[in-house]
């Protein structure tokens, strides 16, 4: 005979079901492993302890419509959210009440990251746009026929203007990697060639900062399958990153592997590895590095004119390639990223 444990129990989100009499009826495991207070025969204020659910469930008993809301529960990753619905099954004073639970704690964090990223972007853009218009309004008054701070100004408008395209740029650039993360590259890329020509590119970043480049490649050249484009944006973030935050007089390593068993891909795989003798990075800021506009130091970071998105685009890049971004660093030792890229 099925009984209401049954049906419970063959549910594959978390219900119980509480009677008239104010008690758990029946509830499915997934309940149980929510609601460890909860338990059949338990009064429900004891198995919930939540005011909303409370309210909820005492509504439904009282023969009134559905009750929706959220309840906040805790797993062994952390904190979670879940959608509670309180039911009537079936008419008459007796019928018991269904209280089931959906997890939307993604959906929650989905949206708390947009609305971080929105406030983000909206405060990297204001701060130059409030600078310009501070520059114009002193151009349009007090500087006005002042031949030598007019072109002062206008320097650091360009500057400004500068930071703010290239926000905007690798926004658009975070956005085409979200869009295409499923599909896989596959075409081949001359990843040797490919390193040497972007540091070329890079020559004079590296002058200005006295940051001397050095290369440890294989003889033979090495292809892998990927976007050319798109490679070419991780060596050339990493390497200008590794420019800037290493400090002047430095040096810059660039490494890359031949073609070898990657226990991390379980596959054969590449290593690409951006070296500096900087002052490297504390612990724990590692494992927040690749978020959107994350910085160890704002000041600096602005100052070199980061937008705070490189890691965030050489981490999108990378994990749609199907590889794997390590970071290594220790205060006062220099940091080295690691991207280890499928071979085939």
């Amino acid at each position: 005979m099925t009984t209401p444990a049954h049906l419970l129990s063959a549910l594959p989100i978390p219900a119980l079901l509480i009677g008239a009499d104010e008690r758990v009826a029946a509830l499915n495991p997934a309940a149980a492993a929510l609601l460890p207070n909860a338990g059949e025969g338990r009064h429900y204020i004891t198995a919930l302890r939540q005011p909303p659910v409370l309210d909820g469930i005492e509504a439904a008993l009282r023969g009134g419509d559905s009750a929706r809301g959220r309840y906040l529960g805790h797993g062994p990753g952390g904190d979670t959210v879940w959608a509670f619905t309180a039911a009537r099954v079936g008419p008459g004073p007796a019928a018991p009440v269904l209280v089931s639970f959906e997890d939307t704690t993604e959906l929650e964090n989905a949206g708390r990251m947009r609305r971080d990223f929105v406030a983000n972007v909206s405060h990297e853009l204001r701060t130059p746009l409030t600078a310009l218009l501070g520059f114009v309004e002193t151009l349009k008054g007090a500087a006005k026929r002042d031949p030598a701070a007019t072109e002062r100004f206008l320097g650091l408008m360009e500057r400004e203007a500068t930071r703010m395209s290239r926000l905007v740029a690798d926004l658009l650039s975070l956005s085409r990697l979200e869009k295409d993360e499923r599909v896989r590259p596959v075409a081949p890329v001359a990843l040797r060639g490919l390193i040497r020509a972007t540091l070329e590119s890079l020559d004079h970043v590296a002058g200005a900062e006295a940051v001397t480049l050095v290369t440890d490649l294989p003889e033979e050249e090495i292809r892998i399958p990927g976007d050319e484009g798109q490679l070419g944006q991780v060596i050339a973030n990493l390497v200008e990153n590794a420019i800037k935050y290493g400090g002047r007089g430095g040096t810059v390593t660039v490494r890359l592997t031949a073609p070898a068993p990657e226990p991390a891909l379980r596959v054969p795989g590449v290593r690409l590895e951006v070296s500096d003798t900087g002052p490297g990075i504390a612990a724990h800021h590692i494992p927040r590095l690749t978020e959107r506009f994350y910085r160890v130091d704002n000041h600096r970071s602005r100052e070199v004119g980061g937008t705070g998105l490189g890691l965030a685009i050489v981490k999108h890049i990378v994990s749609r390639h199907r590889g794997r971004l390590r970071v290594e660093s220790a205060p006062g030792q220099g940091t080295t990223f690691t991207a280890i890229l499928p071979a085939s």
